[in-house]
């Protein structure tokens, strides 16, 4: 693998001569938060709303976070990285104990670490499997803590599935790694935001545009057997763009490959966004 451009307290460097405490909070207690920000064709995409989804992220955990300084390092690691197509990602930790301890130190300082890799923005076609969702509470905090996310798409994958639909007692929440959607023949639908669901930014790209075309969309709580009736279901985010499920895994659908509507959206969104 070629070497990649890190940073990590400040300091450039490349990836695998990086060393962290095993002592941060970030790998002890995951009491950390992260961003992936996209570029494509040398245009970072909505870098304001990832820097500002990022300050929520630390507000909500009550981090001293220098966002300015971490814009600046992000467009570092895209510059240093000569990349056309790719995406950053950036975490911010509490910081490093001096030994382990469920309560913090209020006087240890925030930790920060982020990277640059090459990624090709292609369509993609998915089957995915339905699962409840096990997650913590507050999935609207953009945290490390992943673990309900990682059981379930492996599970997933074993099952040969590339992505997982999460459900809470048959309630449609987002993907493991992304938002839903899904439609009829006149009309989009997703889940409204929620404290479990993440406010994706392509989720909120897509949105605002195509409302402005007049295409209707609804948000709000949905069962797994409206999304089981749809004639299209996509999963958004922002390493993914629009993926199109063409398969839920063990169960009768009425999907239509490519459906007129998806399509629109899809079309919508790569001229506008990218």
């Amino acid at each position: 693998m070629e070497n990649i451009h890190a940073v990590y307290n400040g300091r450039f460097n490349f990836l695998n001569d990086i060393k962290i405490s095993p002592l941060s909070r970030a790998y002890t207690f995951s009491d950390s938060v992260y961003e992936v920000i996209p570029f494509c064709n040398s245009n970072i995409i909505a870098f304001d709303k990832h820097i500002a989804r990022l300050e929520n992220s630390c507000n909500s955990l009550s981090f001293s976070a220098d966002l300015k300084k971490i814009a600046l390092e992000i467009l570092d690691l895209i510059k240093k990285s000569n990349h056309e197509n790719g995406y950053v990602y950036y975490q911010v930790s509490r910081g490093i104990d001096r030994i382990r301890s469920h309560m913090f130190d209020d006087s240890i300082s925030v930790e920060t670490f982020g990277y640059v890799v090459e990624h090709d923005f292609l369509s993609q076609s998915l089957s995915v499997m339905l699962c409840e969702d096990m997650r913590w509470q507050r999935c609207d905090i953009k945290s490390t803590s992943l673990l309900g996310n990682v059981l379930s798409m492996n599970e997933a994958r074993n099952k040969g599935c590339d992505e997982v639909i999460m459900h809470k007692n048959s309630v449609v929440t987002e993907g493991g790694a992304s938002n839903v959607f899904f439609a009829t023949n006149d009309c989009v639908y997703t889940p409204s935001l929620s404290s479990n669901i993440l406010p994706g930014i392509t989720r909120e790209l897509l949105i605002n545009e195509i409302k402005k075309v007049g295409i209707r969309i609804e948000e709000g709580k949905f069962t797994i057997d409206d999304l089981l009736e749809a004639k299209s279901i996509w999963l958004t985010s922002s390493t993914k763009g629009l993926a199109q499920v063409v398969e839920v895994s063990n169960k009768k659908t009425n999907l239509i490959h490519d459906h007129e509507l998806f399509k629109t959206c899809e079309e919508i969104f790569d001229k506008n966004c990218y």
